[in-house]
């Protein structure tokens, strides 16, 4: 731990730019709903629902030098999160996300993170120079990674010393990225947070649920893995442990975009208040339902 920072979330910091309706798109193509700016990416996602918790996060990110840049990282802060070693580059944009989901849940998504992607190992620096660890001086807490980071710097973050002894908690951050983890999931301090679908794409075929997909990733080499399947289970894998799984808990969605994120810090926040995992896994499902549930779009 360094300087009051009590978890570093690492990946995508931007502005999420989202629609949504109570219509079937699929029966109609122009609807009036709502569009909504604010602050999202996974590592923000997740540091943001972990400061509410009461921990002290600093994310660790690419965001660009001009007005965009300067309204998230105030956001950030005034969030309770530390923007300290964020890495501001000026020839780069800040980055973005766009969606538009409808009764069904998600239609369509456009991540732009190509700033962080061109970033690349930049981000990383304070975990290199001494200021939240070194090589020779690693991190040892808790560090949420997503699968926004390129393939490339992903599998040099398996290897490296910086990286040894922390407790990773992985996020792919969209199927499409998902096979990016494949490096990491493997590293012995791993713990992996994926859908079903994502869970078939790290392992190159299809999961009837969250209980096979969760053992189809120990296979594979995770060491622990849980999976989640929307409205149905969620169930968490780990090695020489017992299988888990618990139903999700009933709502009506409301929204559906960093539900995961979610569900992944409630889990991680109460692991390191030392819950057994089933309780861990209940906090976990109990916090997804609740962000499903609520449309900030009506406070």
């Amino acid at each position: 731990m360094s300087g009051g920072v009590d978890i570093l979330c690492i990946g995508s910091v931007l502005w999420d730019i989202i629609g949504r309706t109570d219509t079937d798109l699929r029966t109609r193509g122009d609807v009036a709903g709502r569009i909504i700016t604010l602050p999202g990416g996974v590592a923000m996602n997740i540091a943001m629902t972990l400061a509410r918790f009461g921990m002290r996060p600093a994310i660790l990110s690419c965001v660009g030098h001009d007005a965009e840049g300067d309204a998230l990282l105030a956001a950030a802060q005034a969030l309770g999160l530390n923007t300290g070693f964020v890495h501001r580059d000026r020839t780069l944009p800040t980055d973005r996300y766009m969606a538009i989901e409808d009764c069904t849940g998600l239609v369509a998504a456009i991540a732009d993170a190509h700033s962080l992607e061109a970033a690349g190992d930049a981000i990383l620096a304070p975990l290199c120079d001494g200021r939240l660890g070194s090589a020779d001086a690693p991190w040892s807490g808790p560090i949420a990674i997503d699968g926004n980071l390129t393939a490339d710097l992903l599998s040099w973050i398996a290897v490296a010393p910086q990286f040894a002894r922390a407790d990773l908690r992985l996020a792919p951050a969209s199927p499409g990225k998902a096979e990016r983890l494949l490096p990491l999931m493997r590293h012995p301090g791993a713990t992996l947070y994926v859908n079903r679908q994502e869970a078939g794409w790290l392992c190159d075929t299809q999961f009837a649920s969250s209980a096979e997909a969760a053992r189809g990733l120990l296979l594979a080499g995770a060491a622990r893995a849980l999976v989640t399947d929307g409205a149905v289970d969620a169930s968490d894998g780990a090695r020489d442990q017992e299988l888990l799984t618990q139903a999700a808990q009933p709502v009506q969605a409301r929204r559906i975009t960093g539900a995961g994120d979610t569900f992944m810090a409630a889990h991680l926040f109460a692991e390191s208040l030392g819950a057994p995992r089933p309780e861990a896994l209940a906090r976990a499902q109990a916090a997804a339902a609740a962000y499903v549930a609520f449309d900030e779009g009506s406070s």
